[in-house]
């Protein structure tokens, strides 16, 4: 398994646009990694539909985009035709081959008791979300059965950013330009210095009042 904040594992690979190295691809950028049960799947269409559609929200939050499905390159070739078509976008970013499940193995992608016809075992829709020092930052892991909600991932690479350069944490339903809490590691005697829009404390039964909301820095 990829355990967070650990940097994540790397490994050649062939793609739809041709042969990487993973760390290679995603030298010093944000990037999202996400996989795939199948090739010519239902859900898996309109998946990867939805990320084309989606891709220059991406693209202006500085992520790499990169895709996995346990088929072959010309399969995902094939099948690319299929997603434009149903979904009115086309996919342009790489959709790694990983037949043998090497990818999936060393990810922890697989999903145990999912197999294809064949008996292969396939993967769950798994979200791994990178930082540009190559360590996980988050992950998802779906059922096959259940589409993911990318319009949430963008939320949460929002939090992610904005806490990787502010010292601060996003509350529960939290979207972007709404109020932000102090890390608990920030003393009440810093909080003017690291936030010049001001701090509100919201006072506890307790009295420990460890709830510090800020402006969206």
């Amino acid at each position: 398994m990829v355990n967070l904040n650990e940097v994540v594992p790397d490994f050649p690979c062939n793609t739809t646009q041709g042969p990487i190295t993973f760390h290679a691809y995603i030298e010093g950028s944000w990037a999202i990694l996400f996989s795939h049960p199948a090739d010519f799947t239902p859900v898996c269409t309109t998946e990867l539909g939805r990320v084309a559609a989606l891709a220059p929200d991406f693209q202006r939050r500085g992520i790499k985009l990169i895709a996995l499905s346990c088929d072959s390159v010309e399969s995902h070739s094939a099948w690319l035709a299929d997603i434009e078509a149903t979904q009115g976008h086309r996919v342009d970013y790489p959709i790694i081959g990983d037949e043998d499940r090497t990818i999936a193995t060393l990810w922890g992608m697989l999903q145990p008791g999912l197999v294809n016809m064949s008996g292969m075992p396939l993967t769950c829709r798994s979200v791994f979300i990178l930082g540009p020092d190559k360590k996980l930052k988050l992950s998802l892991l779906y059922p096959a059965s259940t589409g993911r909600n990318f319009d949430e991932i963008l939320r949460v690479v929002d939090s992610l950013q904005l806490s990787a350069v502010h010292p601060i944490a996003t509350p529960v339903d939290w979207v972007p330009g709404q109020d932000c809490i102090v890390a608990i590691s920030v003393r009440d005697e810093d909080c003017a210095e690291k936030f010049p829009k001001g701090v509100r404390k919201v006072e506890t039964p307790s009295g420990k009042n460890y709830l510090r909301y800020t402006p969206n820095p």
